[in-house]
């Protein structure tokens, strides 16, 4: 029986939305920090599903736990996918997003809408210590808008523009968004299958 999953994460805007998505798990979910763990790991995946793979697998190494972990990022078609697996790292980690995403905005200017297509990926993967692995992946598609808007999210989200609601990701409600975004289609696929293994005897 699991007792707890430690996420291998140390933002705590994402750890807090994970939390939401997964709120009924039934499994206390537990930060990288709050399980005394400060590991650096080196995300040197081609993927996002390799990168969230090395950071679930190296903690469950560490801890002997159940560990999930995320790898997530926005792809902007007019940039051949960029920032994509380096979205944390596009500009250094230490760059704050305001200023990340005044420079993709200003790398789109006077791109047309049609051309502005972008969508978030996510991957969770979650290593068990018994030697399971479980992955699941979730897509959101949008458009990147023209300014920043928007106080709820994080990231990237004031600049991704959800045509069908008219606003940002960072406009809409936190449920809403936990509703629609690539995380919570990710995790909540993630669930069902936790769910599974939780129900054995």
């Amino acid at each position: 029986m699991l007792k707890r999953i430690i996420f291998a994460t140390g933002n705590e805007d994402k750890l807090r939305e994970i939390r939401m998505i997964l709120s009924d798990l039934g499994v206390p979910l537990v930060s990288m920090r709050e399980a005394g763990i400060s590991a650096e790991i080196e995300e040197n995946g081609k993927s996002f599903e390799e990168n969230a793979a090395i950071k679930a697998k190296t903690v469950m190494e560490l801890t002997g736990e159940a560990v999930m972990a995320d790898d997530s990022g926005l792809q902007i078609d007019h940039l051949d996918g960029a920032p994509g697996i380096y979205s944390a790292r596009f500009m250094g980690e230490d760059t704050s997003y305001d200023v990340k995403n005044t420079a993709l905005l200003e790398k789109l200017e006077g791109v047309p809408d049609e051309e502005r297509t972008a969508r978030f990926v996510c991957a969770i993967a979650c290593a068990l210590p018994d030697g399971r692995f479980l992955s699941s992946r979730g897509v959101m598609e949008g458009r990147i808008g023209y300014e920043i808007k928007g106080e709820n999210g994080f990231g990237y989200d004031p600049i991704f523009f959800l045509p069908e609601y008219g606003c940002t990701s960072a406009e809409i409600p936190p449920e809403k968004k936990n509703e629609l975004s690539h995380r919570g289609k990710a995790l909540r696929s993630m669930e069902e299958k936790l769910k599974a293994i939780l129900s054995e005897k």
